[in-house]
């Protein structure tokens, strides 16, 4: 039946369309404006009359068939579950508003999202034991406000330590202690507004909650095309702009590193045109390349035109809520202003903790363990993706929680993805990561280091079921 179907969603908007139209299904169950048993159109059908791809509407409805509200009968087409608890759908849906890629993902057995992490890495005792030391030592002063560009021993252990792994050009007070890369951005967007800057340049494919957030934050974000190189250099010279955010060393979600060319040719673009380079090392420490050696830090290159942000999200825990930004001096001022009236500064205990942490050589060996189980993970992806899915390859540089798998071009990767939910496997498709609408090689997006190994080759498995059903 050529069934029609009501659904709001805005083309100029940074959230990605597939985005849309799930949380504006979820809100009308939520409301009971779409009743229990209702038949909703087919895929084809609503991507018709909205005029986006087949593939948006394909991985919005399999995702809510894996979150429990939608069904897909054989024969009868997708309904609205009979059995909807409308109570517990509008508790779900405030939380599922400001979806990211590590959202609560009920009901699958395996998630592969990039954003996923796991606790069991985290290290409790050692933390345990510099989080007392920090304690038993404590004054007054230790219990009070912190200093706004953070605790000074942090900022002296953060130069040494970014110094020597990663070859920053920074000294302590040219350091900045934040609540994680959000924070980040949101005093750098902040910044450049004050400045008469409305746009930023942004990696296409890349992180769509970090697009969300830079218009969020006021400022237009343009993307700009990554290939096997890394971001186009020369598109984005032509563009105008007078600030990019890039991630040179491991560029997400493809995991291309900068090509050396292309790495030279930025650092000249910042310091020819006086613009800002704004380098997310999302990813910090994690890399386990055979034989490769991480490259250094873009900042080094042209240190007073880059802001170089770290994060300890991906290699401690998000929820510590602790980053850091080595900047030249004027930007970090400004910054600095920006922040005092945001807010009072950073957990002063967690601060010096970290700070313990690094002084005592305990993160440099917590690195080394993460680094040697991320690497077992991303071997058995391999392996299962070269015995499981013929054609398929993993690209990109040994390196952070994720990697990213080429799918072969005859496959539809919306359909893979959905076929994978209704194996209990959750996985993101390349597509969800591109700013701009359009034809792209299929892939997915494969967070791994989280599971187990088994895990990882069992969940490909599945996926391998997917793509030999069609």
């Amino acid at each position: 039946m050529a069934l029609h179907m009501a659904v709001d969603v805005v083309r100029e908007s940074e959230q990605s369309l597939t985005s849309q139209i799930q949380r504006f299904i979820r809100k009308e169950i939520a409301e009971g404006i779409l009743h229990p048993g209702t038949r909703l159109p087919s895929t084809r059908r609503l991507a018709d009359d909205l005029g986006v791809s087949r593939s948006v509407v394909v991985e919005a409805f399999g995702q809510l068939v894996a979150e429990g509200y939608l069904e897909a009968v054989r024969g009868a087409g997708t309904r609205v579950v009979e059995h909807v608890d409308a109570a517990a759908a509008a508790a779900v849906v405030p939380a599922l508003l400001d979806e990211g890629l590590d959202a609560p993902s009920p009901g699958a057995r395996w998630d592969l999202r990039p954003g996923s992490h796991t606790f069991a890495a985290f290290p409790r005792r050692e933390w345990l034991s510099c989080y007392q030391r920090v304690l038993n030592r404590a004054n007054v002063t230790d219990h009070g406000y912190p200093p706004p560009a953070g605790e000074p021993g942090l900022r002296r252990e953060l130069a040494h330590c970014l110094g020597r792994m990663r070859g920053v050009r920074a000294d302590a007070d040219q350091m900045m202690v934040v609540g994680g890369f959000a924070q980040t951005l949101s005093l750098v967007c902040a910044a450049l507004a004050r400045d008469g800057v409305a746009e930023l340049g942004i990696e296409d494919p890349g992180h769509p909650g970090q697009r969300q957030f830079v218009r969020d934050s006021g400022l237009r974000p343009v993307p700009l095309p990554v290939d096997a190189e890394g971001i186009d250099v020369e598109a984005l010279a032509a563009s105008g702009l007078r600030a990019v955010l890039v991630t040179p060393a491991h560029q997400f979600p493809t995991g291309v590193k900068l090509s050396a060319s292309r790495r030279e040719a930025l650092a000249r673009w910042a310091r020819d045109t006086g613009a800002l380079v704004i380098e997310d090392d999302y990813d910090g420490g994690l890399w386990y390349e055979q034989g490769g050696i991480r490259p250094l830090a873009l900042q080094r290159e042209a240190p007073d035109h880059v802001l170089y942000a770290g994060t300890a999200s991906k290699t401690l825990a998000p929820g510590l809520r602790l980053g850091w930004i080595a900047a030249p001096r004027p930007l970090l001022d400004r910054l600095l202003r920006v922040r005092a009236r945001q807010d009072l500064g950073t957990d002063t205990l967690t601060q010096l903790a970290f700070a313990e942490l690094l002084r005592g050589g305990q993160f440099d060996r917590h690195l080394r363990r993460l680094n040697a189980r991320a690497r077992s993970r991303r071997e058995a992806l391999e392996e299962a993706v070269r015995k499981q899915l013929p054609g398929a390859r993993v690209i990109g540089r040994a390196a952070g929680l994720h990697a990213y798998v080429r799918l072969p071009r005859h496959l539809d990767e919306a359909a893979v993805v959905a076929g994978a939910l209704a194996r209990s496997v959750l996985v993101r498709g390349g597509a969800a990561f591109h700013a701009r609408p359009g034809p792209t090689a299929p892939a997915l997006v494969v967070g791994h280091a989280h599971l187990p190994r088994s895990g990882v080759t069992e969940a490909v498995r599945e996926i391998a079921e997917v793509v030999r059903g069609r």
